[in-house]
């Protein structure tokens, strides 16, 4: 390994994974620079508290000649000016990725959280139920975990938890993120079609993970979501062992008696055939409990017992634009959450209702994904959201769909989704202009509703536009949860 480098800088620094790692390193006493086209909320502000300078634009001149090593990120393509200046200059330069292996993870043992769905929660979990049992982890995940206190952490202990990505490394470098990790522990929520302006289908996707299940080490563990068939397909071949968790009687970690309360969920543990062990977890819904069960059986894995794991478990606080509540006006609950995928959407809003039993659920979604504008999930998002009893989707915008797999053919239909729902009974409209939305959701909630807005973007901030709606003109809304 390289010594530690003394000035760092990073090309497209805006991204949650390089800001974080930019932060990291900061907090190391490294000096560290970078620069973005645009950088928004959250990461813009967290950059500024850490005084890492962000310049605006990319230019050739931005790469101090003292830098030793450049960091380039996934969104930055071949012919970027920065990019090349430092490639053509001679400067050391990595992929996120491989930065964050070599100058972070390379010295400890490996964690790795995987998977389609439930990555940023679950490395969460496991990072807190680790913190929580004394064992002082490392940690980089996609998210703001409210146990962590951001999206990054350096401790003293044996492990690196970090979210493992299957999206692409870098213009030089198309191989998934997650094989960069070098995982001795690997968790595997789900394996589902995703990311299609890179991958061709499922298969290609099954064959990412395949590569991840046989780069483990033969005394490594992987522990695997086997209620999925994706899953079980992926791990068939593992020459480590496998630890299964979910609810069906094939699992050897598993969840029953589930039961939602208000603050939360209890469930029983069963492991083999040992007696189950009451938990309790403060979230809601199936995909939730499967996350909280992989986690436990992650930490048991690295030897937390299992008393000492469920008790912090019972304290976990969560990831933001994870279910999280905004704000209550007039009686009408206003909720953040990322999901974007078919699979995501129908469980945010299957754990609403879990959450708020007694209130309708408004469901307002944006599909911007390179794949949710695609005809690819047109009827899937029928099943995803005709669980809730209203249902309000942002009209797509006209921008190019980027694809490495060729052209865009087909375009997902927001007019045809509002049809097809109209058709099953559940109201649905479709809007291109954010204070449109808010204006017709407003008029069309009242109190005990919940309003559930669903976005992997900003979406206008409309989650803030809606409580100031709520609340009237003349209110203040600033001291809004």
């Amino acid at each position: 390994m390289n010594d530690p480098p003394r000035h760092v800088h990073f090309v497209a620094i805006g991204g949650t994974g390089m800001g974080s790692l930019a932060g990291l390193l900061k907090a190391r006493g490294i000096s560290v620079t970078g620069s973005d086209a645009n950088v928004y909320p959250p990461m813009s502000t967290l950059l500024d508290d850490w005084g890492i300078p962000v310049l605006s634009g990319f230019r050739a001149e931005h790469i101090d000649p003292l830098t030793d090593l450049v960091v380039i990120g996934n969104a930055v393509r071949e012919d970027n000016v920065e990019a090349r200046a430092a490639i053509d200059g001679g400067y050391r330069y990595l992929s996120f990725p491989a930065a964050l292996y070599e100058l972070a993870i390379a010295k400890k043992h490996s964690v790795v959280i995987s998977g389609t769905h439930g990555k940023t929660t679950t490395t969460s979990l496991v990072g807190s139920l680790l913190l929580g049992t004394g064992y002082d982890p490392s940690m980089l995940v996609g998210g703001h975990s409210y146990d962590m206190a951001g999206s990054f952490r350096e401790g003293e202990g044996d492990h690196f938890v970090v979210e493992g990505d299957e999206y692409d490394t870098a213009f030089f470098d198309k191989t998934p993120k997650f094989l960069h990790y070098g995982a001795r522990t690997l968790l595997i929520s789900s394996v589902e079609f995703d990311h299609a302006d890179i991958y061709r289908d499922i298969d290609h996707v099954k064959e990412t993970f395949r590569a991840l299940v046989a780069q483990m080490p033969i005394d490594g563990k992987i522990v695997a979501a086997i209620d999925h068939e994706g899953v079980r397909d992926v791990v068939a071949g593992a020459r480590c062992e496998v630890i299964g968790y979910g609810a069906s009687p094939d699992a050897d970690w598993r969840a029953q008696a589930v039961s939602a309360e208000t603050k939360g969920t209890r469930f029983e543990i069963a492991i083999g055939d040992a007696d189950p062990v009451p938990a309790f977890v403060p979230l809601f819904g199936a995909f939730n409990i499967e996350n909280a069960l992989g986690a436990l059986a992650v930490v048991s894995a690295l030897g937390v017992p299992l008393r000492d794991s469920i008790r912090s478990l019972a304290t976990f606080r969560g990831v933001k634009r994870r279910q999280e509540v905004r704000g209550e006006v007039g009686g009408v609950t206003v909720v953040d959450d990322f999901a974007h995928h078919p699979t995501a959407v129908q469980g945010s809003i299957a754990a609403i209702r879990d959450r708020f039993p007694d209130g309708r659920v408004i469901a307002v979604f944006e599909p911007r994904t390179n794949t949710s504008r695609r005809a690819i999930f047109q009827s899937d998002y029928i099943r995803a959201l005709e669980g809730a009893d209203r249902v309000f989707v942002r009209a797509l915008s006209d921008d190019p769909i980027y694809s490495a797999t060729g052209p865009v053919t087909e375009r997902f239909s927001v007019e045809r989704l509002a049809a097809d729902l109209e058709a099953r009974g559940v109201p649905a409209l479709c809007l291109s202009d954010v204070d449109e939305i808010v204006s017709a959701v407003v008029a069309q909630s009242g109190a005990g509703d919940v309003v559930l807005c669903m976005s992997n973007g900003s979406f206008g901030n409309i989650w803030q536009r809606l409580l100031a709606a709520l609340a009237g003109p003349d209110a203040n809304t600033e001291s809004q949860p």
